[in-house]
């Protein structure tokens, strides 16, 4: 009988040492937990093989543990689950990053202790100076913002989410105070003027000009009036003296180490993107484009002219709906300024009539539609001509 049993027992250890199992994890395998007999609650748990697996955040050395979130902040912090093609970011002692494709400001630890941005505020200011704007800065989570931070998180290749998760938040290190202040100054008071109605009137002046301190103030932060406004309840901007001190963003034009080898105008997103050679984004900018779909160029244009400072040429054959070009009948010469029809930059295309340039309301950017040209806010487009270069391609699509 014991031989009997013996007999049973060996063959049965036989038999199931011969069987094979796709999850088989070898004993041997240096990926393979150690564990004994005794303690089979240490076997290591082994999912099936999947043939098309989900696709999966790729690490980076960004991310290291949870942000501390301001308490007033209700921005979520969100995670994501999309394939991305990371760059590589070293972390400095402080705990930030850096950045490719920028000349980082020296942080003032003097007067301001760095930090991972916080709120909306400190994420529009750093997403700016970097480049990437948000639109007209309010400090409120709006659509432009979250576009704004899409592209920033696709410029570094980390998760694409649209929010200011841990990761963006890193990113965005605040190494200055996102608020600064303006002196309002005598010659900002002469610079102000009325600014005629009609086309006639307006090319009869020597310069278009700011209308308001308020106006001339928010161009300089790159801000909403109404922000201005908020920030600085005590100004009485109806009678603004010399002196007068107002806070704005801090913002500055940012410095890059690449070269733009080409841009693109997304015609369904309403924006510019200018890239490097490596197809990484260097800018990103909103933009208004034309009402009518028929004068909405598609395909490959190039840069023909940067002009800082440009006249205006009215047409009135271009502006069918303007009473007063119908009885003028003729062409007219509008001088600069920042309250003329295109800012204070034409970059011309090649194809006549239509260029990239600025506007005097950099509020409806992106918002409302052109005769056909691509608006940027005025500080935009400074920064597209500091980059741009004749002949560069500009791609158009939907």
């Amino acid at each position: 009988m014991i031989a009997v049993i013996g007999l049973v027992t060996a063959c049965w250890f036989v038999w199931n040492r011969s069987r094979t199992s796709p999850f088989e994890i070898a004993e041997n395998s240096p990926s393979s937990p150690a564990f004994t007999q005794d303690t089979p609650a240490e076997l290591p748990r082994v999912q099936p093989i999947v043939t098309n697996p989900p696709p999966a955040v790729v690490p980076t050395n960004i991310v290291a543990s949870p942000l501390p979130v301001a308490p007033n902040n209700t921005v979520p912090l969100v995670e994501t689950n999309v394939l991305v093609v990371p760059v590589i970011l070293s972390t400095n002692t402080d705990g930030s990053v850096t950045l490719p494709g920028w000349i980082e400001e020296p942080p003032d630890e003097a007067l301001y202790a760095s930090h991972a941005a916080r709120d909306v505020l400190e994420a529009q200011v750093g997403l700016a100076n970097h480049g990437i704007s948000p639109g007209p800065i309010d400090g409120v989570m709006g659509s432009q913002t979250r576009l704004a931070i899409r592209a920033f998180q696709e410029q570094l290749g980390i998760p694409i989410t649209g929010e200011l998760d841990a990761y963006t938040r890193r990113a965005l290190w605040v190494r200055q105070n996102p608020i600064t202040t303006y002196l309002v100054t005598t010659n900002d008071l002469a610079r102000l003027m009325t600014v005629p109605d009609t086309w006639l009137e307006k090319s009869e002046q020597a310069r278009l000009d700011y209308e308001s301190v308020l106006e001339l103030v928010a161009e300089r932060g790159w801000a909403y009036e109404s922000f201005i406004r908020s920030r600085n309840p005590e100004i009485d901007w109806l009678n603004v003296k010399a002196g007068t001190k107002a806070e704005i963003p801090n913002v500055r034009l940012p410095k890059f180490n690449a070269t733009a080898a080409y841009a693109k105008i997304h015609l369904g997103g309403r924006n510019l993107q200018v890239y490097d050679a490596n197809r990484r984004i260097m800018i990103h900018f909103p933009c208004s484009i034309a009402q009518r779909v028929d004068k909405r160029p598609l395909g490959e244009l190039h840069v023909a002219v940067i002009v800082r400072e440009p006249n205006y040429t009215f047409n009135p054959e271009i502006f069918t709906e303007s009473e007063e070009g119908r009885l003028l009948g003729r062409k007219l010469t509008v001088p600069p300024g920042p309250n003329n029809p295109v800012g204070v930059v034409w970059v011309g295309l090649d194809r006549e009539g239509y260029g990239i340039h600025g506007t005097p309301q950099p509020e409806l950017v992106g918002r409302t539609e052109s005769h056909g040209c691509f608006r940027l806010a005025n500080w935009n487009a400074r920064i597209l001509a500091e980059i741009a270069w004749p002949g560069m391609p500009v791609y158009i699509e939907n």
